[in-house]
């Protein structure tokens, strides 16, 4: 298509880094959030912390580079959904790892790059195993911000995907392939 954007690999590999990484710790904070399954807790959070770099570059390299043209000619309602789409992943992407260190910092739990402490912990010294929130307010409002963005980035994912299925199946463009990283002329 003419007037079509090219793609780097910086560009793909950013999309997918940080997309693939976002549905596992996703996954996984439902997992151990669901079964307490405190031992998870330091992955998460190192993992979290360490997508923050790639997420920023993904965003600095959006903002230079501008939304991905589209493949084909589309309605004005697909075209307002995709955008709201990329909005909705690219601002949890951010936010996400954000609410998560208000919640772990500010409650008390500290957060941890693999052994390295970023935030301390605040251990309780009258009960063993149990600490004492530096802000129960903002540990609560990160708490239930990074519970509720979670669950719109995972359908903000859904609705990616779905129109990226959409887009290869239905409308048989190179939409699903040029997020692959094949240019499309």
């Amino acid at each position: 298509m003419e007037g079509q954007k090219k793609f780097s690999p910086i560009t793909i590999g950013l999309h997918w880094i940080v997309g693939l990484t976002m549905i596992t710790l996703f996954f996984i904070g439902v997992y151990m959030a669901e079964n307490e399954v405190y031992s998870l807790y330091p992955w998460h959070k190192s993992f979290g912390v360490l997508i923050v770099p790639f997420v920023l570059a993904r965003v600095i390299w959006r903002i230079k580079s501008g939304w991905p043209t589209p493949v084909g000619q589309y309605s004005k309602i697909e075209q307002i959904l995709a955008k709201l789409t990329h909005w909705v992943l690219i601002s949890a992407s951010v936010l996400m790892p954000v609410t998560g260190f208000m919640f772990s910092g500010a409650s008390g739990h500290g957060v941890a790059v693999f052994g390295w402490t970023i935030a301390p912990e605040n251990p309780d010294p009258n009960k063993l195993g149990e600490v004492i929130p530096f802000n129960p307010l903002v540990a609560n409002v990160g708490h239930e911000m990074h519970e509720i963005l979670g669950w719109i980035f995972i359908a903000a994912v859904a609705l990616h995907v779905v129109g990226a299925l959409k887009h290869h199946v239905m409308d048989k463009d190179g939409t699903l392939q040029r997020m692959l990283g094949k240019q499309i002329d």
